[in-house]
């Protein structure tokens, strides 16, 4: 366990995909995830794998709290909003035509109609070990 904590904030498609990078393999429960319609913010709480420590002896998890601005209209798939105690494993974070689109694996998704890429995301605490490290076949 460390007291690393990142703070990040995207402005273009660059910056997306280092956020997304670090966000891969987060699991995020449906009732943490909302869109607060008059501040035009999208906002969810991810339980994040911290990719960037993947060297230390255990890995480890913190939860991270994540902010996308502008966003007019939410658009899901895959997945009922009614569930929430679904938990969904973020894949990525892609930039789509007019907006955003948070994909999840088995075929669930989340796009976000927004004008510009605008995200914020802060680890919220003390990160904790994990003995699971999430793995991909080619």
């Amino acid at each position: 366990m460390t007291d690393s904590t990142l703070k990040l904030r995207t402005e273009d498609a660059e910056d997306l995909a280092v956020l997304a990078a670090c966000l891969q393999d987060s699991l995020i429960a449906v009732c943490d995830m909302t869109w607060l319609v008059p501040e035009q913010r999208f906002v969810f709480v991810a339980n994040r794998f911290k990719w960037e420590q993947i060297s230390e002896d255990l890995p480890s998890r913190t939860l991270s709290g994540v902010t996308v601005e502008g966003v007019t209209a939410v658009r899901r798939r895959g997945f009922d909003p009614r569930d929430k105690e679904a938990i969904l494993s973020l894949l990525t974070l892609l930039p789509v035509e007019g907006g955003l689109e948070l994909t999840f694996a088995g075929g669930a998704a989340v796009r976000l109609e927004t004008a510009s890429i605008s995200m914020r995301m802060q680890d919220l605490g003390d990160d904790w070990p994990t003995q699971w490290q999430p793995s991909h076949t080619a």
